[in-house]
């Protein structure tokens, strides 16, 4: 087997981990999720699942990696689990699918993004050409997706053939700081504009215990696995390249308080623009591609604020979509004497022969979104954490937590991570399941 790498710096570290969770889960999925289930109430909760549902989960995702040294492709057999074998070649599956999707709109979002600077030059562009169309066939839709997804995906495979330090985290360490500039920018120019103050309120000082019910509850529970990149696959290979002294509680917190401030800064810089000028926050996963390209349009240098929010949304979600790359990388790695660059290949090649009946129509894609995205990341999870929790030794488990003697904190952690986190998963899957059926 080939030498494993660990990271380079606790710096490289924490921004490749929040690289990884910040995606379009935050910047593109936080905000219309935050419009569709009540504003603060949602915000709100949202926060309480991510501290004490979403982190605990991360640490158990991440204790199952580096105490296997696996990624998904490995990680579930050397924990114990029974038939892990077999489970970590079906989620190895689920990721190429995965990943097939979240690349071609990786592309949108790029063509986006140019469309926003053409237009800033002067020139009409119509951004929406890309998307699929609701059914039928559209020839130029797919040939735009086919020529921006490939070239979104090499230029994943150009990433993880330099490794982990070289690649990985040291794009990591430009891309996060950037994304954090972009935001306070939109930022600032959102909560300036006449009228913001009615969608700040509503964002921040709208709880009402009246909205609080079931399935705002859970959604706020999958909005945190769905951000974080649980699911047993992204934080599993990740969790095996951790030093074996990096403290897993304390890297796990602040990962999960960098991913919900991600989030929550790209609500502050959507929401109160689109209040402002009259649109709607409950538009749904439109909110993106639809809703904020006419927000930008009528915002004073709206052509700048917009580029600069496409760069970043991007920047966000190629780190993701790296890290789901990287999972499958990983996995042939690991279980084949096929060096590096040549699995890179591979795996690159697989997700975008994957990538195109997605590329078809929306009545492909969203149910492909739905399977291999939501209900198979919460899965995942599950059996992630009954994998670190129930079939690793506990003494062994309790290592990984507290690496030194274990203090009654870890004691509780692990308890939590037993029967809470289980209880609670299970609870968002049985939400899943009663939505899709």
């Amino acid at each position: 087997m080939q030498s494993r790498e660990t990271f380079a710096s606790k710096f490289g570290l924490l921004m490749t981990m929040i690289g990884v969770a910040v995606g379009l889960g935050n910047v593109w999925r936080f905000p219309y999720m935050v419009g569709l289930f009540g504003g603060a109430s949602f915000v709100l909760l949202y926060l309480i699942m991510v501290i004490f549902i979403g982190i605990p989960a991360l640490m158990a995702e991440w204790t199952l990696g580096r105490h296997t040294r696996r990624g998904t492709l490995g990680a579930f057999e050397k924990g114990g689990l029974p038939g892990g074998k077999y489970v970590g070649y079906f989620f190895v599956f689920v990721v190429f699918c995965a990943t097939a999707y979240y690349s071609n709109t990786l592309g949108w979002v790029a063509f986006h993004g140019i469309g926003q600077a053409v237009s800033l030059a002067g020139f009409d562009f119509d951004s929406a050409a890309i998307l699929p169309p609701d059914s039928g066939f559209d020839l130029v839709s797919l040939l735009l997706q086919l020529i921006t997804t490939f070239l979104v995906i090499g230029l994943c495979g150009l990433v993880l053939s330099k490794g982990l330090r070289n690649g990985i985290e040291r794009v990591s360490k430009f891309i996060m700081p950037m994304l954090l500039a972009i935001l306070l920018i939109l930022i600032l120019r959102a909560i300036t504009l006449e009228g913001a103050d009615a969608g700040l309120r509503w964002y921040v000082g709208s709880f009402d215990l009246g909205n609080v019910n079931g399935a705002v509850m859970a959604a706020a529970l999958g909005q945190a696995v769905f951000s974080l990149s649980l699911g047993g696959t992204f934080m599993v290979i990740y969790g095996s390249y951790l030093h074996g002294k990096e403290n897993i509680p304390s890297g796990a917190l602040l990962t999960g308080l960098g991913d919900a401030t991600a989030g929550f800064l790209a609500g502050l810089a959507i929401i109160p623009a689109v209040f402002a000028l009259g649109l709607q926050p409950d538009s749904g996963p439109s909110l993106i591609f639809n809703t904020l390209p006419q927000t930008f349009q009528l915002m004073p240098l709206g052509g700048l604020f917009g580029v600069l929010f496409f760069v970043g949304l991007f920047g966000a979600a190629f780190l993701s979509d790296v890290a789901a790359l990287e999972v499958l990388v990983g996995g042939i790695v690991d279980n084949s004497s096929i060096r590096r660059r040549r699995a890179v290949i591979l795996a690159c090649s697989v997700v975008a022969l994957l990538a195109v009946p997605t590329m078809i129509s929306m009545k492909i894609f969203l149910p492909w979104d739905l399977i291999f995205g939501s209900g198979m990341q919460t899965l995942g999870t599950l059996l992630a954490v009954i994998t670190a929790a129930w079939c690793i030794k506990r003494s062994d488990a309790l290592r990984e937590l507290a690496q030194e003697s274990a203090r009654p904190f870890h004691h509780i952690l692990y308890l939590w991570m037993r029967f809470v986190i289980p209880i609670a998963v299970v609870f968002v899957g049985v939400r899943w399941l009663v939505e899709v059926i």
